[in-house]
């Protein structure tokens, strides 16, 4: 039956424990005898004698001959010292931790932040960010748009195009785009069409009056959120965490909320002008008469009378109504 290796606590090689029990059943052999009960040559048994004398288990009678120390004392001051040891290195273990965890967290900063926020100071270290991000979103995207916009990394400004390359290099690499816009969103001359398009290409949308900040959410990994209301050079990025869960959980909320961009088209003969549909999406996101105006590029007075007219050919006197009216037409 083969014995337990158990000397591996204090530093005694198995080999070398082979030897020692031998020596200890059969005191006074030497080394070739037992290299020869042990099936190996006396270059091997050697070092092990060596070994064993230096740790204290033996003691050395001549060349060639060793014999066993008391195991009571020999062992126990081996284990005493490995005790020693082990403590002493513990020790320097313990008061080396605050450079170790400076280490790591200086590593996470490159390769994971840590921590579950980092706030971004500067223009230009958001800027990179939000490029960095639309990069690196493979799955995902969840965004509440709402004015101030940033601009782009080059410094030039967003415009119709650019979103519209911007959105579709995304979609085409399968990204599940879902987006809540408000009224704000359809300040910039043409948008609306913008979005219409992008609607049709495969970016999910919907309109709700107000919401309560901005926010961008990739792959439910990291999260984008300005601290404060008008300013867009101070973010929050969010790591994984019960705080980005969260506002995953408020988004999918307002995204409940939201009326669609696009609804399931009228038939043919019903259907109603294509400048009064437009109407009747500007009119339904919240825009006033002005920035209605704007996105049709005529003056307020003239988005005013195409408004009147859209209102009065649905057979009903007010906007509100309007837009009930437009919905249960499938219009909207």
């Amino acid at each position: 039956m083969e014995e337990q290796r158990v000397l591996d606590g204090v530093g005694v090689a198995e080999f070398d424990e082979r030897v020692y029990r031998l020596l200890l059943r059969q005191p006074g052999r030497r080394t070739a005898e037992l290299a020869a009960a042990l099936g190996v040559t006396s270059s091997r048994v050697r070092p092990a004698l060596r070994r064993l004398a230096e740790a204290g288990l033996l003691r050395r009678t001549g060349p060639g001959g060793y014999e066993p120390v008391s195991p009571e004392a020999a062992l126990g001051w081996l284990v005493d010292r490995r005790r020693l040891e082990t403590e002493a290195s513990l020790a320097r273990v313990r008061t080396t931790v605050g450079d170790f965890a400076q280490l790591y967290h200086s590593g996470r900063m490159w390769a994971e932040p840590a921590g579950v926020v980092e706030i971004l100071s500067g223009e230009d270290a958001v800027k990179r960010q939000m490029t960095e991000l639309a990069r690196s979103v493979t799955t995902e995207l969840l965004c509440f748009d709402s004015p101030p916009y940033l601009g782009r990394p080059d410094a030039s400004h967003d415009t119709n195009e650019s979103e519209l390359e911007d959105t579709r290099d995304l979609l085409a690499r399968g990204v599940d785009i879902r987006v809540v816009y408000c009224p704000g969103s359809l300040d910039r001359p043409g948008r609306m069409e913008t979005l219409l398009r992008l609607a049709e290409e495969g970016e999910r949308s919907r309109f709700l009056p107000r919401l309560p900040f901005k926010l961008r959410i990739a792959d439910r990994r990291i999260g984008l959120l300005p601290l404060v209301d008008g300013v867009y050079d101070n973010i929050a990025l969010l790591h994984p965490s019960r705080l980005l869960d969260a506002l995953i959980e408020l988004f999918d909320v307002y995204w409940e909320r939201g009326q669609p961009l696009t609804g399931d088209s009228p038939p043919a003969d019903d259907r109603p002008a294509e400048e009064d549909l437009l109407v009747l999406r500007l009119l339904n996101s919240g825009l006033k008469d002005e920035a209605i105006g704007r996105h049709l590029g005529v003056s307020t007075r003239t988005a005013t009378r195409k408004i009147a007219a859209v209102v009065e050919r649905l057979g009903v006197t007010t906007r509100f109504q309007a837009g009930v009216e437009a919905a249960a037409r499938s219009w909207l």
